[in-house]
């Protein structure tokens, strides 16, 4: 065991990932069960409640935009505290029979909320883990929302079904007053004088995201596009071929294989490059989505999981990684900034754009056409980042 090795789970890092966990639970809680919520106490038609469920997206892009411009002037532990008191307030606004209108204005502001706070924690994250462990260091932060996209969603159906909305909405808020708490015990290292004063002005783009993360940052939304096929669809797939008992377990599965391969996939990227984790990762996922368009029982629909798991799972954490390794460490919040916003692009927008065409295609051949796209995607990340991976990183690291 190496003595001098920089610690990574510190006080600090664990504080961050916990907060970054609960926000990140009661988002996809939420996400499963307002639209439920909408139609039973405001009669909301189907599209009303799609939009219930579906502004915060729209919300959340708006917030990273927001933070990425202004984190460094307000300060990234303030801006965290702005964001987690937002989101904790407009959770108990849920509580409010005010009509529909407002809790579309609610959900809208609550997205706003979760895009500050969260966008926060990536870059503090980002600013406290050691550079020669950075890859890994994201790599288990990352596991903090790998654990709560498949806990958010069985916790949002159980208690949909065994208590009530205010029961819901009551824990949500347990959830929001835990992470504004345990935030006052975290430390974060003040930026350089010459960080905070540098200012962005005007309209620029590189006043809202950082250049130098877009390229990655599209590899980013492909790869989120290619899984919102599965995170949107996989229930109604599920419902059409009878596997609904094992689709149940399909992302407890989805989130195992991520647990299990993130100890390895972390440390390589640090030793190695980003090259031997996102070309295998790429391959997976394109195998696990080739895999569910042909699934006929439920162990295959639950492998195609673990693949999907492999594959996006870990190109998702690896990627956000190298936004923040290509970027100086003043501009650390607009690469975490750039990174979400094209998540969130690829996994809000790709939902109503691929659900334009599956009435034409089925949900079988959809799942080949996000295959293929998930394999080809390889040739794009080559030409936008892959070959110059080993240059970047040996200028980083000199």
């Amino acid at each position: 065991m190496n003595l001098n090795r920089p610690k990574l789970w510190t006080k600090d890092f664990i504080i961050v990932s916990s907060v970054n966990f609960f926000l990140t639970l009661v988002f996809y809680l939420l996400v499963v069960m307002i639209a439920v919520f909408a139609v039973k106490e405001y009669h909301a038609s189907a599209s009303q409640a799609g939009l219930v469920t579906g502004i915060f997206i729209i919300g959340a892009l708006i917030g990273r935009l927001l933070i990425g411009r202004l984190i460094n002037t307000i300060g990234r532990k303030r801006m965290l505290f702005i964001g987690l008191g937002f989101f904790t307030l407009t959770t108990c606004l849920y509580f409010a029979e005010m009509g529909l209108t407002f809790l579309l204005f609610n959900r809208l502001v609550h997205g706003i909320s979760l895009g500050i706070a969260s966008t926060a924690t990536g870059t503090i994250v980002a600013q406290i883990i050691p550079l020669t462990r950075r890859g890994e260091g994201i790599g288990y932060y990352s596991m903090s929302s790998t654990l709560a996209t498949a806990v958010g969603p069985f916790l949002g159906l159980y208690m949909s079904q065994h208590t009530s909305f205010r029961m819901i909405f009551s824990f949500c808020v347990a959830a929001g007053v835990f992470s504004l708490i345990t935030a006052v015990f975290l430390y974060v290292p003040p930026l350089e004088a010459s960080a905070k004063s540098s200012a962005m002005k005007g309209f620029k783009l590189s006043s809202f995201m950082e250049p130098k993360a877009l390229p990655i940052a599209f590899i980013t939304l492909v790869s989120a596009f290619c899984y919102s096929s599965v995170l949107s669809f996989i229930n109604f797939y599920a419902i059409k071929i009878g596997l609904v008992n094992a689709a149940s377990f399909f992302f407890i599965v989805y989130a195992g294989a991520v647990l299990v391969s993130r100890p390895f996939t972390g440390p390589l990227m640090d030793t190695k490059g980003a090259n031997y984790i996102m070309y295998p990762a790429f391959i997976m996922l394109g195998a696990g989505m080739l895999l569910l368009s042909s699934a006929s029982h439920g162990l295959t629909l639950l492998i195609a999981g673990a693949l999907i798991g492999l594959g996006f799972g870990n190109i998702q954490s690896i990627t956000q990684a190298i936004a923040v390794k290509l970027t100086p460490s003043h501009r650390m919040g607009l690469a975490t900034s750039t990174f979400f916003i094209f998540l969130d692009a690829g996994l809000g927008f790709g939902p109503y754009l691929l659900g334009l065409i599956i009435p034409k295609t089925g949900y079988s051949t959809l799942y080949i056409i996000m295959g293929i796209m998930a394999l080809t995607t390889t040739i794009l990340y080559y030409f936008l980042h892959g070959k110059k991976e080993k240059t970047d990183m040996a200028g980083i690291n000199a």
